[in-house]
């Protein structure tokens, strides 16, 4: 809105100032003040209210030290981090592009699917909260959603890097090599994204179907549907389970939102996708502002959701956090990325499968479930003392790690997979 208010008298009446709009670094830097702004000032009065209204966390007994602290804690304070994200990225983006509203839509969508099922849980005092399939379906729509506007909106294109050549220049002592990549005259309409450490990076979704003729494209357009789905789904979840310490899932999201920033950034910017060699994607430059924005929501959140939390975000903010992240990596056409940059999460959910499935398997063999880890999802396993699961197999007990130090060393893991996810990029 603002945006389109500046721009306006910029080009109308040459009003001074205004001219700064114009510049995607100048209202992604505005963008995170207000949204990290807005998280802190009305973060107050929103606990208070959930407060007043006593709706708070019902924890399960874990038999983890501090855990009934943290019984009647505010929750569903994730509307925190929604009005923080949409506030800025609807005064500040251009409302024009397809991608901002995609992204939008994403955060109000999966917003409105972890509010009800925090509300079945506070307000219909049910502890399993939304049925499963029906969280699973939410994601699934979504997913598909996204993955058919991906497909269909002809605003959606992209300039792929299709030769890269070596010049060699001379200067008076040394010879020095320079690679120019050549972009694609036109804007083209495909189902491809970026694959790290190959020279050649850029995969395309129909080569697995060269077989099928003239009907390959269509092929792959429907196997990039199916992996919008599954990837919204998959993140979405995972961020639900990391989201089981002060700060764990908040912390870790903020962090992957600043390499989604700067992928973004060189995505759309025609030079720094030339010096990287990877695809330019026209537009998707604009999502340096929701992506401002989500990181100033996160950080602003953190303000109260640091040990010991003074609320949650319950799966009001979890599933919308792990569903954003997701659809702007595809958006962005890094979402192979993704095990790299959410390892955080890819961890915390195949711990939760190993721990289910190993679990079932043992129990109808042996009549008695085993373990791999004291606790699931991970993050659990190092808050409980005891020589169990894995450590009996290692013979190497581990001692339980204080959450707020343990929340910190899993921050320190994912900035060490942020910088790898940059570095992908450069190593072929």
């Amino acid at each position: 809105m603002l945006y389109h208010l500046f721009h306006y008298l910029d080009q109308a009446y040459d009003f001074p100032g205004a001219g700064m709009f114009n510049y995607i670094s100048f209202r992604s830097a505005l963008a995170f003040i207000i949204a990290i702004l807005t998280a802190t000032i009305i973060g107050e009065k929103i606990i208070n209210f959930l407060r007043r209204k006593q709706i708070g966390e019902t924890v399960r007994d874990l038999g983890i030290e501090g855990e009934n602290q943290k019984k009647g804690t505010p929750t569903m304070g994730g509307i925190i981090i929604i009005i923080s994200i949409l506030l800025p990225t609807i005064l500040l983006a251009d409302l024009t592009n397809v991608y901002v509203w995609m992204m939008i839509v994403t955060t109000v969508l999966l917003g409105l699917l972890g509010f009800l099922d925090d509300y079945i849980k506070v307000f219909k005092h049910n502890k399993q909260g939304l049925n499963g399939k029906f969280k699973i379906i939410g994601q699934v729509i979504v997913g598909l959603m996204i993955g058919l506007v991906m497909w269909l909106h002809p605003d959606i294109t992209i300039r792929p890097n299709t030769k890269s050549n070596i010049i060699v220049t001379q200067s008076t002592q040394t010879e020095q090599e320079a690679k120019t990549v050549t972009y694609s005259p036109n804007k083209i309409k495909t189902a491809s994204t970026t694959i790290p450490f190959f020279k050649n990076n850029n995969f395309v979704y129909s080569w697995p179907f060269s077989w099928a003729g003239e009907h390959k494209d269509l092929l792959g357009w429907l196997f990039f549907v199916f992996m919008c789905v599954l990837i919204v789904t998959a993140v979405s979840n995972g961020a639900n389970l990391t989201d089981g310490l002060d700060g764990l899932a908040t912390g870790s999201s903020a962090i992957i939102g600043v390499v989604l920033g700067i992928l973004a950034w060189v995505s759309g910017n025609i030079s720094t996708a030339s010096y990287l060699n990877i695809m330019h994607i026209p537009g998707v430059g604009e999502m340096m502002i929701f992506a401002s924005a989500f990181l100033g929501a996160t950080i602003g959140f953190l303000w109260y959701n640091t040990n010991p939390a003074m609320v949650f975000m319950g799966d009001t903010g979890s599933l919308t956090l792990g569903g954003i992240i997701a659809v702007f990596a595809i958006i962005i056409r890094k979402e192979l990325l993704i095990p790299i940059l959410c390892g955080i999460f890819f961890v915390e959910s195949l711990s939760v499968i190993l721990q289910t499935t190993y679990f079932k398997i043992t129990k109808k063999l042996t009549g008695n479930g085993k373990r791999i880890f004291k606790m699931s999802p991970l993050h659990h396993h190092f808050q409980k003392q005891g020589n169990a699961g894995i450590d009996a197999i290692i013979q190497k007990p581990i001692n339980k790690v204080p959450e707020a130090r343990l929340v910190v060393r899993f921050w320190i893991i994912g900035l060490i997979l942020a910088a790898l996810t940059i570095i992908t990029l450069k190593i072929r």
